[in-house]
């Protein structure tokens, strides 16, 4: 049997992109949650995703969303990790917003943002595996991006020769 503190230490060792998922619910509230588990999933179609808790409160929220959008964070975004980890009735407020094209709520100041519609949802042990079918996404501009790493947001700091 695998120790949970020793899987999470372990894995804490593979560094991931941070990014916020916004949706808005079946009342048209805005929805969001902070992943460090978003990945590319297909090129043709065209398909993201990202893994959810079971458990979050935040995923609850969005859970029955026909779309979201992924906005990607930089290494200086690490407020917006505190602004949506926390518990309070609109963390939107004060936020430079954006629409999406598909009516979604996008972080002005994101890295880049993706556009999705709700392709499929499958059950993978405590967590959800969402995969969104891209409609629309672009780079917004240069910067590094934000990642986790052995508990810790980061940046990605100098660059290696190959």
């Amino acid at each position: 049997m695998v120790d949970p503190v020793r899987f999470r230490q372990v894995l804490g060792g593979y560094p991931t992109g941070v990014c916020v998922v916004t949706a808005l619910d079946r009342g048209g509230a805005r929805q969001a949650m902070v992943v460090g588990s978003f990945c590319s999933i297909s090129l043709d179609p065209p398909l993201v995703g990202f893994f959810p808790a079971k458990s979050s409160a935040s995923w609850q929220g969005m859970a029955e969303s026909e779309a979201f959008c992924i906005n990607v964070l930089g290494a200086g975004q690490a407020a917006h990790c505190t602004r949506f980890t926390a518990r309070s009735k609109d963390r939107f407020t004060g936020l430079d917003l954006e629409t999406s094209p598909g009516g979604l709520p996008r972080l002005a100041d994101a890295l880049a943002w993706i556009d999705c519609t709700l392709d499929r949802i499958h059950d993978l042990g405590d967590h959800w595996l969402v995969v969104g079918r891209v409609r629309a996404l672009d780079a917004l501009g240069e910067g590094d991006p934000m990642i986790f790493f052995r508990g810790r947001y980061r940046n990605l700091g100098a660059e290696l020769e190959a």
